[in-house]
């Protein structure tokens, strides 16, 4: 994955650890790592349907699913994307974001729908029961999932980088702190 950071970026926003763009570049690796477990629960199905490393998988591919990628599209769409839009000023770049963020929701709801289409099968096979998973359905969503991850790389992390300021990125930073703070909370209730 690429940095997200920007050459034009002040020394405050170069800071990787700081920089909560990173966090949304890190999250799409441990995202692509487990589509890739998708690729391969397929190709355990088709090779030894009986493998023992088909219900672990199937429950790791679930949790991840619930647990990492719903979260992730929340954040993006209820935090990054609105910062974004918030802090652009230039007309251009306030209309290219625009147009990216309409593209990244769009296809966070298409990726949705395909999940929604196989977790029937991969619930089963997650605890151990036989199912149909539908490959192509599967096969689809990592794939679309791989390449829908790189074009926000390649493209709407650059242009974030670039739009928001060092005060934009803090406030951010804050927002997805205290994000993350209320969703440990409620488990300790």
């Amino acid at each position: 994955m690429n940095d997200p950071i920007d050459s034009r970026t002040t020394s405050s926003q170069t800071d990787a650890a700081d920089n909560p763009l990173n966090e949304f570049a890190g999250c799409h690796e441990g995202i692509i790592e487990n589509f890739k477990q998708l690729q391969r629960l397929l190709a355990l199905l088709e090779e030894s349907p009986d493998s023992s490393e088909i219900r672990p998988l199937a429950k790791t591919l679930r949790k991840f699913y619930h647990d990492l990628v719903l979260v992730h599209h929340a954040e993006e769409e209820q935090e990054l994307f609105i910062a974004v839009m918030d802090a652009a000023t230039d007309k251009e770049e306030a209309s290219l974001a625009r147009g990216y963020i309409k593209q990244l929701v769009a296809e966070h709801r298409e990726l949705e729908a395909m999940w929604q289409q196989i977790e029937p099968a991969i619930k089963r096979l997650s605890k151990g029961k036989s199912a149909e998973l539908d490959a192509m359905i599967a096969g689809k969503l990592a794939a679309q999932y791989l390449a829908h991850a790189e074009f926000e790389e390649q493209h709407f992390m650059p242009l974030a980088a670039r739009i928001l300021s060092a005060n934009d990125l803090s406030a951010l930073g804050l927002s997805l702190h205290m994000r993350h703070q209320e969703a440990a909370t409620t488990y300790y209730i």
